[in-house]
């Protein structure tokens, strides 16, 4: 009995642990319900970034931010950063992380292309491929991963970036 209430507490606190808790809010006029204007695809007119985002309450350890960009509606690009995901070195327990320029595989501020969009054709991207539905109604999100420098996740956040 002894035993198996260690081993429980051991695993709860290891699931604690990954499961830290941090804040992600966005920023530059990003409201999480409308893709502001704009900052949606070239082919639709648009000149999109990703969207700045500061986070709070990173778990100890991090040393650098995963984002994950999705389309919810368009399944081939619904999930593991089908829209592209892009790495941001960060220090601390909170971080700015500014918007960095969408269809490229050079960003700026020590940001990198961790996986360039899974698009094809006319809307393949080097990198981040910004909303491109047409302002079909379309819903965007993006996962936020805490990651230390061996590459394992610390803790995630979802974060809606909103309708386009």
């Amino acid at each position: 009995m002894l035993r198996t209430t260690a081993t429980l507490i051991a695993l709860s606190m290891a699931s604690a642990t990954y499961a830290a808790d941090f804040k992600v809010k966005l920023a530059g006029g990003w409201n999480g319900k409308t893709v502001p204007a704009g900052q949606h695809c070239k082919l639709h007119g648009g000149k999109g970034k990703t969207p700045p985002m500061v986070i709070s309450g990173l778990p100890e350890g991090t040393e650098w931010v995963l984002v994950e960009y999705n389309d919810r509606d368009y399944k081939p690009l619904s999930k593991r950063g089908g829209h592209g995901s892009i790495g941001y070195p960060v220090k601390g327990s909170s971080a700015k992380l500014p918007a960095v320029k969408a269809n490229s595989s050079k960003l700026a501020g020590g940001a990198f292309v961790h996986k360039r969009a899974k698009s094809k054709g006319k809307y393949a991207s080097k990198g981040y491929l910004p909303p491109c539905s047409g302002g079909a109604g379309n819903r965007y999100f993006a996962d936020v991963h805490a990651m230390n420098g061996k590459k394992k996740k610390l803790g995630s956040a979802r974060v809606e970036l909103g309708k386009y």
